[in-house]
């Protein structure tokens, strides 16, 4: 089995998102695809949306495809986790032949600082989606694919465009904005 896991805050969940797990789906060689939300980025202090409203989001988005599964291994640690305790746990859980690490391109220049980084690329090949506005050389190094939507979360949680938010959960971000 090979199995590609794909880690974020998803906070929330836009098309991108969607756009990267359906594009490594067509263009890896897996057999599954896990989307793993972090309780907490450990490079973050806080989050907009609660873990358990994201994991939610998430499972409403991806529910129908068998290859995608929604991993609440981070959301039930109730802290930061880092990628290689994930790693590991779903590698003795699975026992896949390769590993794939999905990250944009926006999390390149940082990769250096990732906890135990070394283990982790002895452990997973790492696939970096490109996105526009960022321009990076170390990218070589890399497997890369594109998707080039240009979004972030951080741009929806300060202006929500529902044009961004996938179809299945609009209503759902509507009535999350109205209580915020």
């Amino acid at each position: 089995m090979q199995l590609a896991i794909f880690g974020g805050s998803f906070d929330p969940i836009h098309i991108a998102h969607e756009a990267i797990v359906n594009k490594a789906l067509d263009s890896l060689e897996i057999d599954k695809i896990i989307v793993v939300p972090t309780y907490l980025n450990p490079f973050k202090s806080s989050f907009h949306y609660e873990p358990n409203i994201r994991f939610n989001l998430l499972k409403k988005v991806f529910n129908n495809n068998p290859k995608i599964e929604i991993c609440d291994y981070e959301i039930n640690q109730n802290r930061p986790v880092y990628s290689i305790e994930t790693v590991n746990y779903l590698k003795n859980l699975y026992k896949p032949s390769k590993i794939f690490i999905i990250i944009g391109e926006d999390n390149v220049r940082d990769l250096d600082k990732w906890n135990n980084i070394n283990e982790l690329k002895e452990l997973a090949q790492f696939v970096v989606f490109k996105r526009l506005g960022f321009e990076n050389k170390k990218l070589n190094d890399y497997k890369t694919l594109d998707i080039n939507i240009d979004i972030s979360s951080t741009q929806l949680r300060e202006k929500v465009d529902l044009s961004y938010i996938p179809k299945q959960i609009k209503e759902d971000i509507l009535e999350l904005q109205q209580t915020k």
